[in-house]
């Protein structure tokens, strides 16, 4: 008897070697159908990131058309500038990372008949729709939601668009300009540092695990289309409230350009689909301080 042969689906993930496209990597990985790409520039990705049964590719999302010779059946496009207040500083890599980079991403998309699941931002939503310009980054990814969104129309792409809320977890950056707050203070912790807030401190957050965020991109992967996909917990916490359950000395900071105050979190649509956050803040920084801040 001859045994069927099933075709995988190709699944290329940009920005693969991240913090969260490794997560989301690692989760495509472990399902036998799939046959998971990466690629990434490793600006902020890293080698030590790389899990078993992906194939890793090092390069732009500019040269896409080049890099990768095979119609992917769907492109979770993860790999772009993600910092809000250091993008001021970094106004030409967010150019060439999120402009550069979308424009190439969806013609490839286009020419293959490719799923675009396209990672938004929620700054979008921030201050009542005002965030979407008060940083290079924040603009730069609201109006490539309306470029994705434009190439549904123009071009019949199969999109859909997700937006992340404060992630956490596993693979987080600790350290240095690109670091993410739970990481940092994390870190901070662990060596006997003060936590270090931007003024005012009252900003508020809606701090997702990763696991949580991974259970909504493989649902809105298989699932979703449109826009307004929004992955995040419904607890909000200020940044002082978050550091004050980390219980350290704190040391407050000037306050800084395109720094928001609260978002919007949106996520109907996703739990239209059967998702839900399930992992509390709270519990993940108690976990770390029943561990020294050693795990997690």
């Amino acid at each position: 008897m001859q045994t069927e042969n099933i075709r995988k689906k190709k699944i290329l993930v940009t920005g693969g070697a991240g913090f969260i496209g490794s997560n989301l990597c690692e989760r495509l990985a472990l399902e036998a159908e799939n046959e998971v790409y990466s690629l990434d520039n490793y600006f902020t990705g890293s080698i030590e990131n790389h899990v078993e049964n992906v194939i890793y590719i090092k390069g732009s999302t500019s040269d896409i058309v080049k890099l990768i010779t095979f119609s992917p059946d769907i492109i979770y496009h993860l790999g772009e500038y993600s910092r809000v207040e250091q993008s001021f500083d970094d106004i030409e890599k967010v150019w060439e990372y999120n402009k550069n980079g979308i424009f190439a991403v969806l013609e490839f998309a286009r020419k293959t008949g490719a799923k675009i699941v396209y990672a938004g931002s929620s700054t979008k939503f921030g201050d009542g729709g005002l965030g979407r310009s008060q940083s290079p980054y924040a603009w730069t990814k609201a109006s490539n939601t309306e470029l994705v969104e434009n190439y549904g129309v123009w071009f019949n792409v199969p999109y859909a668009i997700v937006y992340f809320y404060n992630v956490y977890g596993k693979r987080e950056i600790q350290s240095g300009k690109y670091a993410t707050l739970i990481a940092l203070f994390k870190e901070k912790m662990k060596k006997g540092e003060p936590l270090t807030i931007v003024s005012p401190g009252t900003q508020k957050r809606n701090f997702t695990h990763i696991e949580d965020i991974i259970d909504g991109l493989v649902l809105v992967g298989k699932y979703g289309y449109g826009d307004e996909f929004g992955i995040g917990s419904p607890e909000s916490y200020t940044i002082l409230e978050i550091a004050e359950m980390f219980g350290g000395k704190i040391n407050m900071l000037p306050e800084r350009k395109g720094n928001r105050m609260s978002a919007d979190v949106l996520t109907d649509k996703t739990e239209a689909l059967g998702w839900r956050a399930t992992r509390s803040i709270k519990e993940y920084i108690d976990s770390l301080k029943n561990n020294n801040f050693l795990a997690g």
